[in-house]
This record gives C-alpha cells, structure tokens and sequence, in this order.
C-alpha cells in the first residue's frame, strides 16, 4: 500500500462518499477515448498533457479546454454535447467496475450511509453505477446543479455529507483526482486516494493512498468497523435495465 498517512482503526465514519468515475467505474478509459474522438473530429489528437488536465473535470469545462486545445473558443457548448454523447455510447456498451470496488462498498453499506459526488450529470452516474450493479448500495448521487458547483469545489462533497444526515469530520470520501480530493478536503472530510500513479499534490491531500480499492490493509479496515448503529438517511435508487451492446470499433461507431 502507497501511503503518507493511515486511517485510525478506532475511527468509524457514519458516512462514505465515493466518487463515481475512475474509483468506483472504470469509467476514465472512456472519457479518454471520447475526448479523443470528439478532438479527432476537428483534427487534433491530444496528448499525455491534455490527458492530465482534463482529468475530473466537469465534462463543460473540459468542452471549454478542447475549445482552448483547437483554437475555437466559440465551440465550447458543441465540443461538451459532443464529448457527453460519445461517453455516453461508450459506457453503454462497456461497462466495468473498478478492481475492488463490489467489494468495499458491500462492506462500508453494512456500517454506513453511502452516497456518491460527481462532476456528471445524475442520469449518467445512476446509469453508470446500475451498469456495475452498485446503485442499490447509494442513498444518494449529488451532481453539480442549481448552487452545487463542481469539484474542486467543495459543494457536491458538502452536499452528499448533509444529506446523509452527517458531518464532516465524521465522514471518509473516496477518490482518485486531485480535483476531487481537494474539494473532499476543503468540505472537511477524511479521504482515501486511490490510483496507480499519485501526484505529491494528491498524496498531501489525502489521508491514505491506495492502488486500488483491493488494497489488504484498506479492506481489513474496512471489515474491521462496527455494524452501522443508525438507520440509512434514506432509500436507495430504484435500478433499471442497462441496455445491451458491446464496445465500439471506432470513433464513427461511438458518434451514430
């Protein structure tokens, strides 16, 4: 296990909010490819740097920085329908959970209420985590809208916490950009970075780093906390029937 800190084995949050892309669905490859899809559309092909700045950020901020990349600022709103669309086919037609992840929050649902903050609209997280059969687990999603600003931002983190009834300092996120760590720590939580490469940024914001969410120690903890003491805040999502398919060949076949 990659770490700087630990999580207290006497400590037991009444509350986890995961992230959805990249922790909880190996969603990441997709926006990867349908950034590249959309970009190749208007001739560029991005490289390791745009990779690196796209990571987590909402998906109208990344249609602005691809705007940015080709030199038309104007296409902003065209380049960020373009890009949730093709993600769109993509996760439809290829989902997968991330390694660990079934198994972490079927433990944590014993002990705690769990919600997800994301940067993605709603419909796309239910979906998503319905997809990998772990929507049932969450009582909440909470997505940027109306006063909710994004990651970094601490909003969706702050928002998830309240309505599971909790607080801060009684809660752990879980995540993998340092987008998001640092709006889970701003919102005042404990949080749990998880990835194969961190960043000395991503490593200072967290209170432990994982590979990934199989890591021993991580799920020793986990199994080691108390049955939940409380009742869940609320119901959880009611699932619906992802549709069927397999992945796309190429960028034609995610844009039809």
């Amino acid at each position: 296990m990659t770490k700087q800190h630990t999580l207290d084995p006497d400590w037991a949050p009444e509350a986890v909010v995961f992230d959805c892309d990249g922790t909880l669905v190996d969603s990441e490859r997709h926006w990867e490819r349908a950034r590249g899809v959309v970009l190749r559309g208007f001739g560029h092909a991005p490289g390791p740097e745009f990779a690196e700045r796209s990571k987590g950020l909402h998906y109208t901020e990344c249609g602005a920085l691809m705007a940015e990349v080709i030199g038309r600022p104007d296409c902003a709103e065209e380049l960020a329908e373009q890009l949730l669309a093709a993600y769109r086919a993509l996760v439809a037609r290829d989902p997968s959970p991330m390694s660990g992840a079934r198994e972490l929050v079927t433990v944590l649902s014993r002990t705690a209420s769990l919600a997800v903050a994301s940067n993605c609209p709603a419909d796309l997280v239910e979906f998503s985590l319905e997809s990998v059969g772990l929507l049932h687990h969450f009582e909440h999603v909470v997505v940027p809208e109306g006063p909710i600003r994004p990651k970094p931002y601490p909003d969706t983190y702050a928002e998830a916490v309240r309505r599971l009834g909790s607080n801060g300092e009684n809660a752990l996120a879980v995540e993998d950009s340092v987008n998001g760590l640092r709006a889970a720590k701003e919102a005042g939580l404990r949080v749990v970075g998880v990835g194969a490469r961190p960043s000395a940024d991503a490593l200072d914001l967290s209170s432990l780093w994982v590979r990934d969410l199989e890591d021993p120690e991580l799920m020793a903890w986990a199994n080691g906390l108390p049955p939940a003491t409380r009742g869940r805040s609320g119901a959880a999502f009611e699932p619906s029937v992802p549709p069927p398919g397999g992945p796309p060949d190429t960028d034609a076949d995610v844009l039809r």
